[in-house]
């Protein structure tokens, strides 16, 4: 049998166990105190995230209400034509229009592809028009037309779907929008009409067949 401890040798013992005793709470202290903040963290980013998503959410809501709202008013300088009189016949034929460009009529059993697209050459009248027939808007210009704009209205149409772009040399005006039964001339690709033209006829309103393929269809004429 070992010798009795002393009573310093027992308050040693006593002391050590004490500490280790104080350390362990220490460290569950800490634990709880990290479980905490990683809580009360992952709270104030679940709510800052609701919060932001809500956010973004309203911003969408109220730019679509623009939008809607903006589709809803003329846009100044418009010609139309009556749509009922305008036939939806797919012929195998050229059609002889009574405007230029044609903003609809009989027209060919191919679309020209116009989500987005620029052609470089003029297209088939008969062709365009069946796009026009699918809600797109058909941008056209002239030789008076600078680089500059024939450039921006590029840019415009590349990224918004439903359009197609090709130069027109016989035609009147500088710069010409149109959509089914609906026309729009101006100078400048800057003319602010050019913005309002595309919100509210880009499968606007007029469109005889809203949601038809603007795709595999014919990507030149």
């Amino acid at each position: 049998m070992g010798a009795p401890k002393t009573g310093k040798s027992a308050r040693s013992s006593a002391e050590r166990k004490a500490h280790v005793q104080a350390m362990r709470r220490a460290e569950k202290a800490r634990e709880r105190r990290n479980r905490i903040l990683a809580i009360t963290t992952s709270t104030l980013v679940v709510v800052s995230l609701a919060g932001w998503g809500a956010y973004a959410l309203n911003s969408a809501n109220e730019k679509e209400e623009q939008k809607t709202a903006e589709a809803k008013k003329p846009v100044q300088g418009t010609k139309s034509w009556d749509a009922k009189k305008l036939g939806r016949n797919h012929v195998e034929q050229d059609v002889d229009y009574p405007m230029t460009p044609a903003v609809g009529g009989d027209h060919k059993n191919a679309w020209m592809n116009c989500q987005g697209d620029v052609y470089e050459k003029p297209v088939a009248a008969g062709n365009a028009v069946h796009s026009l027939e699918h809600g797109a808007v058909w941008i056209t210009y002239n030789d008076k037309a600078s680089s500059a704009d024939t450039e921006q209205l590029a840019k415009q149409v590349a990224k918004t779907p439903y359009t197609l772009m090709s130069p027109v040399k016989e035609q009147a005006g500088t710069i010409m929008l149109s959509a089914w039964g609906t026309q729009l001339s101006v100078d400048k690709a800057s003319d602010p009409r050019v913005e309002k033209f595309l919100t509210k006829y880009v499968q606007g309103a007029q469109t005889p067949e809203p949601g038809a393929a603007c795709t595999n269809g014919l990507s030149a004429a």
